[in-house]
């Protein structure tokens, strides 16, 4: 059999995809519709082969760039199965597009929007209060169970260990400290610059702010020393070899919960139960169930749960 996958971005939530993918694999032979920029990610790290696309560029250039779009629509021809992990119009559609017979999708109570229901053709209930990498092996699930193939066990593991990789000069020396990520892609997620300032202040020579794009002077900005520009799987060295990572609930903060270090998440406007740091949800701090603002977390929390962490005396 043959399954396409989508899950087009972001960062986190292509990071949240990865084990229904790999449990896939055990039945099917998986192909990822995913944003180019996270492309490499998925066929080292889920093992299956990415079909890259570039939404936002093909709706701004859609004539300049239509040979593309072609080429990938036609990749994403003669499967038996498409599993829309994303829940949205744009990502339900193209699983149409695919011409898969069998369509799933989340039901009318996970899906993202309503609409996305047109194009899928099987919808999948989830047990909503778990956190969404369990939603997305519930629909993984819900496919095995609906082809008929017994699994005999799971073949493969996500391989974080590759995609993390060794790396060199520039980084090398970097390693083991407390890594901040001061950045988030919604402005709500981003806690005050003051308070990662505190931290800083806290812990004198052992930070290390790491920044994404546009980014670089959010992270300068806080004070202490500031990582160099890092492509994706730099990041992952970085976040793998640190004592451990504090941010809020962004890509690069999942990532690292992936790669296996210590984290410490920031949650306000987002429910960490559902949105948390997988397997360190206790390790965050979270004003989710009272103001449900980010801005209302003290650093002297987030300090504290730092050295809970780091298992050090107050």
């Amino acid at each position: 059999m043959k399954a396409l996958v989508f899950r087009l971005s972001a960062l986190g939530d292509v990071i949240h995809t990865i084990p229904a993918v790999v449990a896939l694999r055990e039945i099917a032979e998986v192909s990822w519709v995913v944003e180019a920029a996270y492309a490499e990610l998925v066929e080292v790290v889920a093992g299956v082969s990415a079909i890259p696309v570039r939404m936002k560029r093909w709706g701004r250039s859609p004539f300049a760039l239509r040979g593309e779009m072609s080429a990938a629509r036609r990749a994403m021809r003669g499967f038996d199965v498409a599993i829309d992990f994303q829940g949205l119009m744009k990502s339900a559609a193209l699983a149409r597009l695919s011409g898969a017979p069998l369509r799933f999708g989340f039901d009318r109570d996970a899906v993202r929007e309503r609409p996305a229901l047109w194009f899928t053709n099987r919808h999948v209930p989830v047990d909503r209060s778990q956190h969404v990498i369990d939603w997305n092996r519930q629909m993984a699930a819900a496919v095995v169970g609906a082809t008929g193939v017994i699994p005999s066990r799971a073949r493969d593991e996500a391989n974080w260990d590759a995609f993390a990789g060794d790396r060199e000069g520039k980084l090398a020396p970097l390693t083991q400290r407390i890594v901040l990520l001061p950045g988030a892609g919604k402005a709500e997620k981003r806690w005050p610059v003051s308070r990662f300032r505190e931290i800083v202040a806290r812990f004198p020579g052992r930070t290390l702010a790491v920044w994404g794009p546009g980014e670089r002077e959010l992270a300068g900005a806080i004070g202490g020393e500031v990582a160099p520009p890092t492509s994706l799987r730099e990041l992952a060295f970085l976040l793998k070899h640190a004592k451990v990572v504090v941010g809020g609930d962004t890509g690069p903060l999942h990532l690292a919960a992936a790669v296996g270090p210590r984290v410490v998440g920031i949650y306000g406007p987002t429910d960490p139960v559902r949105n948390g740091p997988y397997g360190q949800i206790a390790s965050s701090v979270s004003h989710y169930h009272s103001t449900g603002s980010v801005e209302s977390v003290t650093a002297d929390e987030v300090i504290l749960k730092i050295r809970e962490v780091l298992g050090e005396r107050l």
